[in-house]
């Protein structure tokens, strides 16, 4: 069991769940986070901390989001380690809850 941070995170970026994470998990992305499977030891605490509620248990993680758990295992290889929180995305908000993100996902090799 790991935890998932799902394609509602696209466009928002808030990284409260940083803070808690005891074993630093996290990655970041240009407009997401992803959590390392292989550092993850399912405490659980990053959950209440994501304000869109983007971060699921991978047992949990709804059928039409089971792609995103081998992509966090992926970009975490990538995308380098964040350890503290920074601000949400200036456009967060309007990225709230807006359908099929996954299409707007940026990573790092595209812009290079």
């Amino acid at each position: 069991m790991t935890y998932v941070v799902l394609s509602d995170c696209i466009g928002c970026k808030h990284s409260d769940c940083v803070d808690v994470c005891p074993t630093d998990s996290f990655h970041e992305g240009p407009n997401m986070l992803a959590i390392n499977p292989d550092d993850c030891i399912d405490c659980g605490l990053c959950v209440p901390e994501c304000p869109i509620d983007a971060i699921r248990e991978d047992k949990a993680v709804p059928s039409h989001e089971h792609g995103m758990i081998a992509l966090n295992a992926e970009l975490a290889q990538r995308w380098p380690n964040i350890t503290k929180s920074k601000p949400a995305l200036p456009e967060a908000e309007a990225w709230r809850g807006r359908p099929d993100k996954l299409q707007y996902l940026e990573d790092y090799s595209e812009t290079v």
